[in-house]
């Protein structure tokens, strides 16, 4: 294990804790917590406790979760007992100059108030778990339970009904005041899909009844229930946060502090949030499936023009505050992961988006994935506020790439013309009624659509888009983009074009349905898409660029790549009182330090790398140079291609198997080369005596499996690769790194006996996007060198320096995506497998030491080493667990 901790932790008056604190610390764990766990947190409530920034990296099977929670909720339940004792001398109106017993009595009398209200909520949350344990055993007997229906369950047969012909005056643009127009003081967000600016008044008026407060004003109504201290905790995936509330599930704390009545306890108190796809219980809404399809409808739906029985039936209104508390007292009362969220907003028949609002206040853990807590317009649109709590990111091992993917967004040229084409139709119909400035900006969209949509019709290849060239034709370089974009946003410009265009359609689907013919399901809506890329074009040139390339389904496609992820993390570090970042595979750990946090003292940042539970010699990690015949093997860009090569692979691979009992998994470095290799191998090898192929001869020792990069079913052929090997015959499986089965599953035990990693997957830096990539490195690095630095002084030692940041962000990209890979195997104490890296490279020093410490300490440096070494000590290995 290494702990490397850069500052000693210290409490808010800033004096030290002793070493004894630490080790009779009570984390209540579930069980038994191994030495590496204990460490972890520790280390992790030290870090929280001083207010610092934490780098934690646990391999799969170390019991993360388990030491995330027992750590955070420790420190949480304890700062919070010490809170209430702080409240309870404050709030006491005493005298110094009172007698002794008159202090005492008036701090008893306020604890007793303190106590009574904790008391009173725990008392309340009791009684809706025992409502909850009577339902379900009543349902369980066939009684029918689940209590009874409120009358906004009945309306799911009314929300079915077809469309009423809609008043198209609703989609008509209102007069804009260009008054304000010059007010450039406030730098946009960029648009998402859960901003607010496109909320109408009517939503805001009910989101202020719930409690949410916007920029500038207070809240109009406050459901009770203080806000208190409390965990973000945030992970990639729903399915992940659903893994992470099952842990939840199985640890019990001490109340905060000791209730009057033994019967009372003090459960954590936990709220899952999600998006509106995952939590509206609306099933005309729903069926529309996508997010931002989902998220404009919403909207729509609570428009002032809608008529009332078009109107959301579940969205909480002026009366809908007994159901909103009750939605509030059944989730605290229960940990509930998002799908039973949903399912509770559907049983009370109340919005779970909307009134899950008020339940964040009074929890003490809130899950929520990566882009509701990345992006600053989604907190806000959720009424969250970072200050002074702790965030916790799981995962964290793609957190730099997955901040700059969120502020990323790319438009293709069908895009453009479809937008143009929508924008063209609500002209035709409405041109005549647009005034003022109306006119002018929809009439310059309509340029800007046709300029961009021209621009990438004459491109060919990818490059970089200088944004002179980019608005230099039809006049469009005289548009404002930032006026423009703030235009699109105020009007609501995109959901009264989308909305139109929608009618439009429903009324075409009714006279076809009439006159039987079948109507292509809605599209999701692009100029919302569109408006969130023009929003990100006045983003400072410094911070991201713009490109133009293809998809990856070859289409023509324009794109901002955020080059910056660390101003937009900023906000997060800077209101939270700690920020944890926690991953099976956090190496390279510098990465965090120089592209996340270059603006923090680095006495504030603490990283641990726990060592992994298995013993050490369930671990074979061999760096392999050469092949059987001695060849060397170095898959570099202009050697890889070679076929004696790529032969002397496949032999190294059909003898491995050989040694290695039942599933082996073999990344390439991409597709395209996986597809190359494996046309060589189904070729005769010359330089073998038989005309068997290496293909053949690999399908001899094991089912072959190959993942394609259309494969549309990753589940079938995980499923057919254990079967395989339940079969006793053996799985090989081919796969990609960064491809489906590179992350988020498991090979443990039999699925993954030995990994085999071929080359090193460098990404391409001769792309448009990764030269942009480098270059912003460089940049940084040149200006950023410490004047202090005499060995700096010359401009070419500065260049020198600048060069060696970008080959370091290269390679750590590299690395970080082979630590994702090959950390798929061993995934428990028990597990054992062999490691083999296959290239000669694997055994510099310099990207040896960024493996995961637990396999760069086990590694063994086969540069020096024949082939038959690696195949004697396989043979070994395995034949040891079989003892």
């Amino acid at each position: 294990m290494q702990s490397t901790t850069t500052a000693p932790a210290v409490d808010d008056g800033g004096s030290m804790h002793m070493p004894e604190q630490k080790q009779n610390r009570d984390f209540h764990h579930p069980y038994n917590p191994y030495d590496i766990q204990l460490e972890f947190m520790n280390t992790l409530y030290e870090t929280i406790e001083r207010g610092g920034i934490g780098i934690f990296e646990s391999p799969t099977g170390t019991g993360k979760s388990l030491s995330l929670l027992c750590g955070s909720l420790t420190w949480l339940r304890e700062h919070k007992a010490k809170e209430f004792d702080a409240g309870v001398r404050e709030g006491a109106e005493v005298d110094d100059n009172e007698p002794a017993w008159v202090r005492e009595h008036a701090l008893e009398e306020r604890r007793k108030r303190l106590l009574r209200d904790r008391e009173d909520l725990e008392e309340q949350l009791r009684r809706v778990r025992e409502k909850e344990e009577r339902e379900k055993k009543e349902y369980m007997r066939g009684d029918g339970g689940g209590g009874k229906r409120t009358k906004k369950q009945r309306v799911d047969v009314a929300i079915e009904k077809g469309d009423e012909d809609e008043d198209e005056n609703k989609f008509m643009l209102d007069d804009y005041e260009s008054d304000k127009e010059g007010d450039n003081s406030r730098r946009p967000q960029p648009s998402t899909a859960f901003g607010i600016e496109g909320l109408s008044s009517a939503t805001k008026d009910i989101l202020r009844k719930l409690g949410h407060q916007f920029e500038g004003e207070k809240a109009v109504v406050d459901l009770d229930l203080p806000d208190e201290l409390k965990i973000f905790y945030c992970s990639r995936t729903h399915s992940q946060l659903t893994q992470f509330v099952n842990e939840l599930r199985r640890v019990h704390f001490p109340p905060t502090v000791p209730l009057g009545d033994d019967q009372i306890e003090e459960e954590v108190k936990h709220l899952s949030l999600g998006s509106r796809k995952n939590l509206c219980i609306n099933p005309k809404v729903q069926k529309l499936g996508g997010v931002t399809a989902i998220n404009e409808r919403c909207l729509e739906l609570q428009q002032s023009g809608t008529s009332q029985e078009h109107k959301c039936q579940f969205l909480p209104g002026k009366d809908g505050q007994v159901a909103v508390r009750d939605f509030r007292d059944h989730t605290l009362a229960r940990i509930r992961d998002i799908e039973e969220l949903a399912e509770l907003g559907k049983k009370i028949g109340v919005c779970p988006y909307y009134a899950a609002r008020p339940t964040i206040k009074p929890s003490e853990i809130v899950t929520l994935p990566y882009p509701l807590l990345l992006q600053k317009s989604a907190r806000e649109a959720l009424g969250i506020s970072l200050k002074g709590h702790i965030v916790i990111i799981d995962e964290a091992h793609n957190l730099i790439d997955a901040i700059s993917n969120i502020h990323s967004i790319t438009v293709t040229l069908a895009q453009l013309q479809k937008s143009q084409k929508q924008l063209e139709i609500y002209l035709a119909k409405f041109r005549n009624k647009l005034k003022g400035k109306n006119k002018v900006y929809v009439m310059q969209l309509l340029k800007l659509l046709s300029s961009l949509a021209g621009y990438l019709e004459g491109k060919k290849g990818e490059g970089v888009i200088a944004m002179g060239d980019l608005l230099a034709t039809k006049g469009i370089d005289q548009v404002n983009i930032f006026k423009l974009q703030q235009y699109i946003s105020e009007s609501k410009l995109a959901r009264k074009v989308e909305g139109y265009i929608d009618h439009e359609e429903r009324k075409k689907a009714k006279l076809a349905v009439a006159g039987g013919t079948e109507m292509a399901a809605k599209t999701t809506p692009t100029l919302t898409h569109i408006q969130g890329f023009l929003s990100a074009l006045t983003n400072p040139s410094a911070e991201g660029k713009v490109f133009h390339g293809t998809t990856d389904d070859r289409q023509p496609c324009v794109k901002y790549m955020l080059l910056d992820p660390a101003h937009y993390f900023r906000s997060v570090v800077d209101d939270a009182r700690a920020v944890i970042l926690a991953g099976g595979t956090m190496e390279p750990v510098n990465d965090f330090r120089t592209h996340l946090f270059p603006y923090v003292s680095p006495a504030r940042i603490t990283t641990l790398s726990c060592g992994h539970v298995i013993p050490r010699e369930n671990l074979l990690a061999w760096s392999a140079a050469t092949g059987p015949s001695g060849r060397e093997l170095k898959f570099t860009f202009d050697k890889r291609n070679n076929n004696a090569m790529i032969d002397d692979l496949g032999r190294a691979i059909v003898n491995l198997c050989l040694v290695i009992p039942h599933g082996v998994v073999c990344f390439f470095p991409s597709y395209a080369y996986l597809e190359l290799v494996v046309s060589r191998w189904q070729q005769t090898d010359t330089a073998s005596t038989t005309t068997t192929t290496i293909w053949e001869r690999l399908g001899q020792r094991k089912t072959l499996f190959t993942e394609s990069k259309s494969s549309s079913s990753v589940e079938d052929i995980l499923h057919e690769y254990g079967h395989a090997i339940d079969a006793g015959k053996g799985g090989l499986l081919f796969s990609v790194v960064g491809g489906k089965m590179s992350e988020g599953i498991n090979f443990n035990d039999s699925l993954g006996r030995g990994v085999i990693m071929v080359g090193l997957p460098f990404p391409n830096s001769q792309s448009a996007e990764w030269r942009a990539k480098l270059e912003h490195v460089e940049k940084v690095a040149s200006q950023n060198y410490s004047p202090a630095d005499k060995s700096l002084d010359s401009p070419a030692a500065r260049n020198e320096f600048a060069k060696a940041a970008g080959r370091e962000f290269y390679e750590n990209a590299c690395m970080r995506a082979v630590n994702q890979s090959i950390g798929r195997a061993i995934r428990h104490q028990q597990d054992y497998a062999v490691i083999v890296l296959m290239d000669q490279r694997y055994s510099l020093p310099r990207i040896t030491s960024k493996l995961p410490k637990w396999i760069r300490d086990s590694v063994v440096d086969g540069e020096k080493k024949p082939f038959t070494d690696l195949m004697r000590s396989a043979g070994m290995f395995f034949r040891s667990r079989d003892k």
